[in-house]
């Protein structure tokens, strides 16, 4: 404990559902609403801006992916210690950056703080979105990095870190990064249907390639394989990332179009293809997964 702040360790929590664990949700006991101090994805917990002298009774719930929470933990009670001393904060960390982005999860580093005690950690905050939003805290760590997971594929989201120094003083805010999940992979089945909107002596295109969740549970990503002709090449693509490799043309879903309910479409994909004159011949083989 500190003045302004305390670090809470647990046994971790399994999770039976299927989903997974996801992190816990660390409350304080207050009456009729118990407000959250924090969340974690491991076990543990460094809680900042409390109250000097203060007494605090606080419990932990874990999360599955799913959204379900477990029942509370045994709670513990801890006292702040009084102010005074070394009331001077941490630098802000410099220089936060992303790395190594993949459907569900980021890599975060940044430039340490410097203190005149000592810098013991620092608070990662997260926010939902490119703005708005408000930023919790979604860990800590003793280094200058940080590997966020549990993420929702194809969603952005902005991320702040600050410094603590031993007294308990937290630093301002870094700067701002931000970072969009990968999409994700299909969880269900798909099909993909192409239509020829316009066709020429040297090239068509096609729009839509109408992508349906043909399954009986949501999907949050797609892919669509095919063949192009012999001779045929893709001139241009859109609302789908496209990687081509010999006549296999690949398109994965973009951020705004991977999650389809059962039975939902999406017709934003197209492309077009340019071929020998007078060819008439057009891709084959569709599949979707």
């Amino acid at each position: 404990m500190t003045a302004t702040g305390a670090t809470l360790t647990w046994a971790a929590s399994t999770d039976q559902g299927g989903s997974g664990l996801a992190g816990y949700n660390v409350h304080r006991e207050q009456g009729a609403t118990d407000p959250q101090l924090g969340q974690s994805t491991t076990t543990s917990i460094t809680l900042t801006g409390l109250t000097a002298n203060t007494q605090y009774q606080v419990y932990v719930r874990a999360r599955d992916v799913a959204g379900n929470l477990s029942g509370n933990s045994q709670p513990v009670t801890f006292t702040t210690t009084t102010g005074g001393g070394d009331t001077s904060p941490p630098t802000a960390p410099a220089g936060l950056a992303a790395s190594g982005t993949t459907s569900t999860g980021t890599t975060l580093s940044w430039t340490a703080s410097t203190d005149d005690s000592g810098v013991t950690g620092y608070d990662i905050l997260r926010a939902p979105g490119a703005s708005g939003g408000t930023f919790t805290q979604a860990g800590t760590s003793a280094t200058t990095s940080f590997g966020d997971t549990g993420l929702t594929p194809n969603t952005t989201y902005r991320y702040q870190v600050r410094a603590r120094d031993a007294a308990g003083n937290v630093s301002p805010v870094s700067t701002t990064a931000e970072v969009t999940t990968q999409p994700g992979t299909s969880t269900g089945n798909c099909a993909a249907v192409p239509t020829v909107q316009t066709q020429w002596s040297t090239g068509y295109v096609i729009q839509p390639l109408t992508v349906t969740n043909t399954g009986t549970s949501a999907i949050t990503g797609w892919t669509v394989t095919f063949t192009l002709p012999s001779g045929h090449t893709l001139t241009g693509s859109w609302n789908g990332t496209t990687t081509v490799s010999g006549q296999t043309v690949t398109i994965r879903n973009a951020a705004h179009n991977g999650s389809l309910a059962p039975g939902a479409a999406t017709t934003s994909v197209g492309f077009q293809v340019s071929r020998p004159n007078g060819n008439t011949a057009l891709p084959s083989g569709y599949t979707c997964a």
